[in-house]
């Protein structure tokens, strides 16, 4: 399976813009939904329009699914715990703002790459080298953030697809144990790949 958060070439209008435009686009249209999204119905909206981004990002169903599946059943759990806090429209309502976070921010690190978001970030905290900030580690961290996204989605996908093949049934212990296990051995491989190049 393609690791999520894996480069995609292609030719598509969300391919072709500029990563730093992709970047304020997340980071708005991420915080617009939170703001925003009050109602079962501008949940769905908020799905909807994230599916149509997948659409002009050229990514169709055969390749959104495995993208969404791993999220989806993070999301589920989270579900259950809303709906015994809050109730089933709250639950509704964060729960499919949390999903399309995790799909657009999906899109943005399979239509753009590494090099391009880090120069990216990079050119915007520019003014803060002046103080002496070390940019290119706000870039890295940063950069390793919104790729980690799909990234943990991928591991809660491989975990339940192991659940499936030994059998067993779904639930917390099942899914979030091995999970977070795996999300911990994940992050290891991040830290010495960092320090293998250099990077406390």
């Amino acid at each position: 399976m393609t690791m999520l958060g894996t480069y995609v070439p292609g030719g598509t209008p969300i391919h072709r813009l500029p990563a730093g435009v992709k970047l304020l686009a997340l980071i708005a249209a991420i915080l617009a939904m939170t703001l925003s999204v009050h109602t079962p119905i501008g949940a769905g909206v908020a799905v909807g329009a994230v599916l149509v981004v997948f659409v002009l990002a050229g990514l169709g169903p055969r390749r959104a699914w495995p993208l969404l599946r791993g999220p989806f059943l993070f999301v589920a759990v989270i579900f259950v715990f809303q709906v015994f806090l809050t109730d089933w429209r709250r639950a509704a309502v964060v729960c499919a703002v949390l999903l399309a976070s995790i799909g657009l921010a999906a899109v943005v690190t399979l239509t753009t790459r590494t090099t391009d978001l880090l120069a990216a970030i990079v050119a915007a905290l520019a003014p803060l080298e002046k103080l002496g900030v070390r940019t290119d580690l706000i870039a890295m961290a940063l950069a390793l953030t919104i790729r980690s996204i799909p990234l943990i989605a991928e591991v809660f996908t491989q975990v339940d697809q192991a659940r499936r093949a030994r059998g067993l049934r779904p639930g917390p212990r099942v899914l979030f144990v091995p999970a977070v296990l795996a999300a911990l051995e994940t992050a290891d491989g991040f830290a010495d790949t960092l320090a293998a190049r250099g990077l406390d």
